[in-house]
C-alpha cells in the first residue's frame, strides 16, 4: 500500500492536491494515479495534482503539475498561488524548533519565492493581506509561441476567424507559458461551454491543444470570464487564462491595462504593466490535509 501525504488548496475554486516532493526530482505519483486522485467521487477530488520538487538552477523550488486527465501543463496561475501558500506552510512547520511550540511561525511578509516551472521562472509574492501576487512574466503573442496555425509563425494572432461547432468565432491567442484562445461574447452565461469547449481544445488549428476563455466586457476595468481548460475541462478559475484574456482585451482595445476579472469562483486583479510583464493577484486557501491510499483511489 502506497500512502501519500497531501494538502488540498483552492484558488477561487480551482482546486489542487499539493504534494511535498522535495525528496525526489520526479513526481511521487504517476499520471494515471493523479487521474485517480483527482476523481471527485472515488478520489480526493481536484483539478490537478501539484508537486513541490527541489530547486532547479538559481530558484527556490521546482513546480510540476498533472491535470485531472493525467496530462502535464507548462504552468498554472491559480496553482502557483496555492503552491506558494503550501510552501510557506511547510516552512512554517519546519521552523518549529522551540520546544513545546504548537503554532506555525510564518515568514515575515511580503515574501517572494522563485519557482522553476516548464514555462520558466515564476515569482509569487505572499502579501500581508493574505493575497498572493504573481509576476507571470511576459506574454507570448506570435503564432509559433502559442502554437497555432491561425497565422504565420512570426505574426500575432489578433481577431482571427475560427470555425467551431458550426459557427464563426473571432479569436485572439496568447501564451502565458501555456496556450490560450480568447473570444469575446455578448453574454458569457449564454455560452454552451460543455458543447464548444472540447471542440476548441482539440481543434486542428492548435497542435498542442488549447485553453479557451469566453469573455464578456462589462466595463473597461471589469471583465467576466468562463474557461474551458486543456486537460481539465470547465474550472471555476484559471490564472494564466485570466492574464491571457487581459492581454488580448487590451490588444483588441476593449479594456484598460489594470482590470478586475470576474470568474465563476471569484475575482482576480490583473495588470499588464508598461514593462510588458503581467501581474496577477488573488487568494489561495487551504481546505484540508491528510493521507491517502494511492492504490485505492479511482475506479
Amino acid at each position: 500500500m502506497t500512502t501519500l501525504s497531501f494538502s488540498k488548496y483552492h484558488g477561487l475554486g480551482n482546486d489542487f492536491i499539493l504534494v511535498d516532493n522535495r525528496t525526489s526530482r520526479e513526481p511521487l505519483v504517476t499520471p494515471a494515479q493523479a487521474v485517480a486522485l483527482c476523481d471527485r467521487n472515488f478520489g480526493i477530488g481536484a483539478d490537478g495534482v501539484i508537486f513541490v520538487l527541489p530547486a532547479t538552477a538559481d530558484t527556490d523550488y521546482t513546480m510540476r503539475i498533472y491535470n485531472s486527465d493525467g496530462s502535464e501543463p507548462e504552468m498554472c496561475g491559480n496553482g502557483i498561488r496555492c503552491l506558494a501558500k503550501f510552501i510557506a506552510d511547510l516552512e512554517a512547520k519546519e521552523s518549529q524548533i522551540i520546544e513545546g511550540q504548537t503554532e506555525n511561525q510564518p515568514r515575515s511578509l511580503p515574501h517572494t519565492y522563485s519557482i522553476h516551472t516548464l514555462a520558466g521562472t515564476i515569482r509569487p509574492e505572499l502579501r500581508p493581506d493574505g493575497q498572493v501576487k504573481v509576476d507571470m512574466g511576459e506574454p507570448g503573442l506570435l503564432a509559433q509561441e502559442i502554437p497555432t496555425t491561425l497565422a504565420p509563425d512570426n505574426e500575432k494572432v489578433i481577431d482571427k476567424t475560427l470555425e467551431v461547432a458550426g459557427r464563426s468565432w473571432q479569436v485572439s491567442c496568447v501564451s502565458m507559458g501555456n496556450p490560450h484562445c480568447i473570444t469575446f461574447v455578448e453574454d458569457v452565461e449564454a455560452v454552451p461551454l460543455h458543447e464548444v469547449g472540447p471542440k476548441f481544445e482539440n481543434h486542428e488549428a492548435f497542435p498542442a491543444r488549447i485553453n479557451t476563455e469566453f469573455v464578456e466586457v462589462v466595463r473597461p476595468d471589469y471583465l467576466k470570464m468562463k474557461v474551458w481548460e486543456r486537460g481539465a475541462g470547465p474550472t471555476l478559475a484559471c490564472g494564466t487564462g485570466t492574464c491571457a484574456l487581459v492581454v488580448a482585451a487590451v490588444l483588441n482595445q476593449k479594456c484598460d491595462r489594470q482590470v478586475t476579472v470576474e470568474l465563476p469562483g471569484g475575482n482576480l486583479e490583473i495588470e499588464w504593466a508598461s514593462s510588458n510583464r503581467v501581474y496577477m493577484t488573488g487568494p489561495a486557501t487551504l481546505v484540508f490535509s491528510g493521507d491517502v491510499n494511492v492504490e485505492a483511489a479511482g475506479r
